[in-house]
Parts: structure tokens; sequence; C-alpha cells
């Protein structure tokens, strides 16, 4: 079934953009119908995020953010096979002078990318510009791993570490002028995490963006895929750095990064990663969302 899957994956990138970007959509749609226990999950993080929408309104977000997901979801065929011509039309970069400038005077750093729909298609292509190092996690079914690790792999000279090889690698990688592209915006558990708010709700976030800021002297650049509507592609957004970062108080730089997102993620409410439990670990004593 895996292999099909993949195939189907391979036929469908050939389609121009403007054919694929609809039949995701719809694909997604099928999945809000289906996927019953994912579209609970969708719909406890909007009520807690949302509170001020109407119960209709969250209906409608949920859906759009379905159809959003499963058009990501089929055009990752054009991460793993697209040529490079074709990513460079179809993913557009803003803001790249910045992470330039920066590799330009030697400073080490971490690209600040939350988890958006257009978060692997927004990496790919910047793997065109520059080495980068990332965490990858290795995935269950191999079928799928093989493929989601060459799409992430398939231009230049990559570093993909996992999660239990450390910070240290991770440092050194950022020393030696590697771009960190840093996805730190899901509960983790509670280990190397604390409570600071997103959307109002205490969230456990890992305060890693603070400590391997200070760990490598490196800078903070926000970066985050943007989504955009029919056939126009998508746009990697790279913003200013950040200033005063990091901070003596790691609560107060993990508080700024959850604001960060958010603000980020009001710009584009249907694109953020909602299928995941953001708020599954709760403080002592608190009662589960999910």
């Amino acid at each position: 079934m895996s292999r099909l899957a993949i195939a189907i994956f391979w036929l469908l990138h050939w389609l121009p953009l403007s054919v694929l970007a609809p039949l995701g959509e719809a694909f997604g749609l099928l999945l809000y119908v289906v996927a019953v226990p994912r579209r609970r999950v969708v719909a406890t993080n909007l009520r807690l995020c949302f509170p001020e929408l109407s119960v209709a309104q969250r209906g409608r977000l949920a859906r759009a953010h379905f159809r959003v997901a499963g058009r990501s979801f089929l055009e990752r065929g054009l991460v793993w096979w697209a040529s490079r011509e074709r990513l460079r039309r179809i993913v557009k970069i803003e803001g790249g002078e910045r992470l330039r400038a920066l590799q330009a005077a030697g400073r080490p750093v971490i690209l600040l990318a939350p988890h958006f729909v257009g978060l692997d298609m927004g990496g790919t292509r910047l793997t065109m510009e520059a080495d980068v190092v990332s965490i990858y996690a290795r995935q269950k079914n191999k079928v799928f791993d093989r493929w989601l690790y060459h799409g992430r792999s398939r231009f230049g000279d990559q570093l993909l570490l996992s999660r239990q090889d450390g910070v240290r690698g991770t440092i050194k990688a950022m020393k030696a002028g590697r771009p960190f592209y840093y996805l730190p915006d899901m509960d983790y558990g509670r280990k190397d995490a604390i409570f600071v708010p997103f959307f109002g709700v205490p969230a456990a976030t890992i305060t890693g963006l603070s400590r391997l800021s200070r760990l490598a002297g490196a800078v903070v650049l926000p970066c985050a895929t943007r989504v955009l509507p029919g056939g126009q592609g998508y746009r990697v957004e790279i913003g200013e750095p950040w200033t005063d970062f990091p901070s003596e108080d790691v609560e107060a730089d993990t508080a700024r990064m959850n604001a960060w997102i958010e603000a980020t993620v009001r710009t584009m409410p249907e694109q953020y990663y909602w299928v995941h439990r953001r708020f599954k670990t709760r403080p002592p004593g608190e009662a589960r969302f999910y």
C-alpha cells in the first residue's frame, strides 16, 4: 500500500500546480470527513486558541485547514521529484538577503521555522540556497521514511541529525556555517520544556531556541512558509534578525518565541499544523484537553 501511495505521488507531481492544488484541497475535504479523530483534535485546538470565534466560524476554519493540509500532502511529490528549476518557480524566498548577509559575516544562524503545512516545501527550497543542519525524526513506515529523507537531503550537502544526537553536533554545524532549520513548537512532553502561553493557554514548550542561540552565539531569523492561493505556489518568508536575544531569562525568551509564532499564525490561521495535539502535556493537576 505504501509503494502504491508513492507511485500516486510520482504520477501527480507531473501535473501543473493549477490542477494539483484543487485536487489536494478536495483530498483534504475528504480527510475532514473520514479522519474523525484528527478532526476532533483540530476542533479542540481551534476552540482553545480562538474562543472569540463562533462554532460555525471555527468549523469553516477547520475545513480550510484540512483543504490546505490536503494540498500540501499531495504536493509532497514536488518536494521529492520536481526539478530544481520547477521548485524555484513554485517556491519563492522573501528576505533571503538577510540569511546571506549573516552567512557572509560568519555568524551562526538559527532559522526559526514553526510547523506550518508548507514546512517541507520551504525547507527543501532553502536547501537549494545553503547547506543546512536540521533534526530528522525517523518514520515508522520505512517507505515513507526513505522518501521524506530524500526530499530533505536531495540538494546540496545537507546534515540531518536525530534528536538522540544531542546539541553538540548542531552547535558544531552552526559554527561551521550551516544555518539550523529549527522546529521547536511541538509538544514533546515535559523533558526540557516549560509552560508558557500560546494563544493564552499554557503550552509545554522546549527552551532550545534560547539555549542553542546562547551556546552557539547564533542569530535567530524567523522563517515561515506560506501556501499561496490556487496555483500560485509557496513563499518562504525570512524576517528581520531578532535583537536582544537571547536574554538572561530563558522563560521570557521562550514566551517571546511563542508570541511570534502566535502572531504569524494569525496571518494564516488555516495553515498552522492544528492536527498536532499542541496542548497534550498539562501542568500538574490540570485536566487533559484531548
